[in-house]
């Protein structure tokens, strides 16, 4: 008896190495995040005033910054600060992404011109240079930093989209639809959409360390998330100052981040393979 699609994909998942990887580095992450409370011996903004910059030890995995507070602690807390930026962070670029390019992809002519026009615009903008100025305009923080990040970077999602909507909107069964007296947004969500999917979950998720680096990117410069927040890229801004004396205030959070970005990064390439073999690495 044939298996069905779905055992089959379970399957190529399970063969894929660069998946069955990045799948378990990022659940390890969300595990984190989801069991801070549990997993984390103190809070993350806990001063311990007798234990100022000591190293790691038995009592303290990865040593303690310059308040006293347990380092270990705040880098699984920011775990969750990295899940809200990669969810957070990929909404937003797909909501801007996708309406837009469904619009420009399916009706063309002024709309297209336009609104590609803007998302050209974007691109021709260094990403971190426009980010800062949005950052300046609507003010520091983290939701703050996340938004100018998904402004910067939805271009690229609408650019996708409109180039499959171009490619789907003249085939058969798109003409059945309007035949049939389907409205324009139920041809788009409900006829064109649908086929996306499988490509837009392969660009989320290689787009999804970039944003990480991006939002982490202005929290060490001081404009995304502010203290006492676990924030690792805050975290390793702060550490900068007592890099001498106390080199773990850098290194531990330097590795957490390279640890979930290296996993989203693997996770993307096996999510490629599966998805689109079109494109599938070498």
């Amino acid at each position: 008896m044939r298996d069905t699609p779905f055992k089959e994909f379970l399957r190529s998942c399970y063969k894929n190495r660069n998946f069955i990887i990045g799948f378990l580095i990022v659940l390890s992450v969300i595990i984190c995040a989801v069991f801070a409370s549990q997993i984390a011996p103190y809070s993350y903004d806990e001063s311990h005033k007798g234990d100022i910059l000591v190293a790691p030890s038995a009592k303290y995995l990865f040593g303690t910054d310059n308040m006293g507070r347990d380092l270990f602690s705040r880098i699984i807390y920011g775990s969750r600060i990295t899940l809200k930026v990669a969810l957070l962070g990929a909404g937003l670029q797909l909501v801007f992404g996708v309406t837009i390019g469904l619009i420009c992809g399916y009706f063309g002519g002024l709309a297209d011109r336009m609104l590609t026009f803007v998302a050209d615009m974007t691109w021709c903008i260094p990403g971190m240079i426009m980010a800062l100025a949005v950052v300046t305009i609507i003010g520091s923080g983290l939701t703050n930093a996340i938004i100018a990040i998904a402004i910067v970077n939805w271009a690229s999602y609408a650019r996708m989209v409109r180039a499959k909507t171009m490619s789907i909107k003249n085939q058969a069964f798109i003409e059945t639809g309007i035949s049939f007296g389907e409205s324009h947004t139920a041809i788009m969500s409900r006829y064109i959409l649908p086929n996306i999917v499988p490509v837009l979950i392969v660009t989320v998720s290689m787009q999804l360390p970039g944003t990480i680096m991006s939002t982490t990117t202005l929290s060490f410069l001081g404009v995304g998330s502010q203290p006492p927040s676990p924030d690792w890229g805050l975290m390793v801004s702060e550490g900068i100052d007592f890099i001498s004396r106390g080199p773990w205030l850098c290194i531990f959070p330097g590795l957490a981040l390279v640890y979930t970005v290296f996993g989203f990064n693997i996770l993307g390439e096996g999510l490629r393979d599966l998805l689109d073999p079109r494109m599938k690495s070498q």
